[in-house]
């Protein structure tokens, strides 16, 4: 196991290239301020160096919020009030480093207003019932309740949500009016459609859907319910948020 000198005081740290890619992007992106403490406790915990965009993201900033507010993407966690929670508190990391502790099914590292989740596989992505390959990325549906596998590590990921592609990944999602809906939510809030978005009724018509902001946790919660109702694979661990 690695210290957290040896973790932060990397030759070439992926961090840089980040901010130029932020910098570079399109999309409306804000860069949440960092919780320093914090985000060495992170990188400390999963064991990634600042070569990394994980690592990067986790010690200087406190997480991305793009497109008003549409997707979230976790890092450092930011103290100011109304931010995001770190990797580390949506992943129930241990209080203190235990190098025998890693997340059963993945890194939960992202989500949308809507409830999907975007996770970082473990291991052994079979055995927690997940698709794709080890160290891959992964997102669970909101309009089908479960796991599809999105062949990208976790760098390639975030220069994928820069990028522009999120209009096209979100066809059929985005109900008309939802720039303005997500942005008014507090980070800790998400959409509530009803018809819910995995129903017939939401597919045929998006913008006849009902929308209210609750907290994210009860979406998830719902979503969870209504997976098992619906005898699908348990979504597992969706992030503590």
């Amino acid at each position: 196991m690695r210290g957290i000198d040896e973790l932060t005081q990397v030759e070439d740290p992926a961090w840089p290239q980040v901010r130029e890619t932020l910098d570079g992007s399109t999309v409306p992106v804000r860069v949440l301020p960092a919780a320093p403490d914090e985000g060495r406790r992170c990188v400390l915990q999963m064991q990634v160096t600042a070569r990394s965009t994980l690592g990067a993201l986790a010690l200087h900033c406190g997480g991305l919020v793009l497109d008003d507010g549409w997707v979230r993407v976790f890092g450092g966690g930011s103290a100011a009030a109304g931010g995001l929670p770190s990797l580390g508190q949506v992943n129930r990391f241990p209080g203190s480093f235990d190098p025998a502790w890693h997340p059963s099914t993945g890194l939960v590292v992202g989500q949308d207003v809507l409830g999907g989740v975007f996770a970082l596989n473990g291991h052994d992505p079979a055995g927690a019932g997940r698709p794709g390959a080890p160290g891959q990325m992964t997102y669970f549906a909101p309009d089908t309740l479960e796991w599809e596998a999105m062949d990208m590590g976790h760098s390639t990921w975030v220069r994928w949500l820069l990028s522009g592609r999120l209009e096209t990944f979100y066809d059929g999602l985005r109900p008309p009016g939802w720039r303005e809906e997500s942005a008014a939510l507090d980070l800790a809030q998400g959409l509530s459609m009803y018809p819910f978005p995995w129903t017939e009724e939401a597919r045929e018509n998006l913008a006849a859907t009902s929308r209210r902001p609750v907290p994210m946790r009860e979406i998830l919660g719902v979503a969870t319910d209504f997976a098992h109702q619906a005898g699908l694979a348990d979504p597992g661990f969706l992030g503590d948020v």
